[in-house]
């Protein structure tokens, strides 16, 4: 026999969400970012951390309040995704305006940094310091330098044995690296909160709110007491 509908159905459990857990650890890179590379008399910092807060948080009240509102939900997930679009900007203009490197998705570097599916600040510090390490001629993880020839391939017994894409970075100061770090997130991030929409977007259509609900639980009550 079908289960009846209920009227207030699962909701929450956005901490399994990977939206969320990205847009979180998001928030702990900025902060430790902006404490470390932006002028605490800046209103870019405050702007920074806000705009990373307020990802975590609408993820996380969207998803409560979608027992009774998927309006509610659809309106506050939207909102976190366009404060994480603002901190994409802000990041991507630190970077410009200090002529520092805007990486593209498929550098080298962002290659090792998703290889390693980074969950917490510590994950990604411990990145930053290997990249460091590669630029200063070693191979990360406190490796001793690797000769390589002038297209940055490994050289071992005169023989070529690792692509340049696998070389070591150039050396980067480590605030390029960490705003690199944040855009890789965030743009996994945003591309799952569009899908996150898209996906609340087609359930509003087939199912209705909170109204639609409320009207077919009861008429289903009725039905059942005549």
């Amino acid at each position: 026999m079908k289960e009846p509908e209920p009227l207030i159905p699962k909701h929450g459990g956005y901490r399994k969400l990977k939206s969320f857990q990205i847009a979180q650890l998001v928030y702990d890179v900025t902060v430790r970012f902006c404490e470390q590379y932006v002028d605490r008399r800046s209103r870019t910092r405050d702007q920074m951390v806000q705009a990373a807060r307020s990802g975590v948080q609408n993820i996380a009240e969207g998803s409560q309040a979608s027992g009774t509102s998927k309006k509610t939900e659809l309106k506050l997930t939207n909102v976190a995704r366009a404060s994480l679009e603002e901190l994409r900007l802000d990041y991507e203009d630190y970077l410009r305006q200090r002529g520092l490197p805007l990486w593209p998705p498929d550098h080298p570097a962002l290659a090792r940094f998703k290889a390693r599916r980074c969950a917490t600040l510590a994950d990604v510090q411990a990145w930053v310091a290997d990249e460091r390490q590669r630029g200063r001629g070693g191979e990360g993880n406190g490796q001793p330098p690797t000769n390589t020839d002038e297209h940055g391939q490994k050289v071992e017994g005169g023989k070529r044995s690792v692509p340049v894409r696998e070389g070591p970075c150039r050396s980067v100061p480590a605030a390029a690296l960490a705003a690199n770090a944040a855009l890789s997130l965030l743009n996994l991030c945003c591309h799952l909160l569009d899908r996150q929409l898209a996906a609340q977007a087609a359930a509003f259509e087939q199912e209705g709110g909170f109204t639609e609900r409320l009207y077919r639980v009861r008429s289903a009550a009725r039905r059942k007491q005549s």
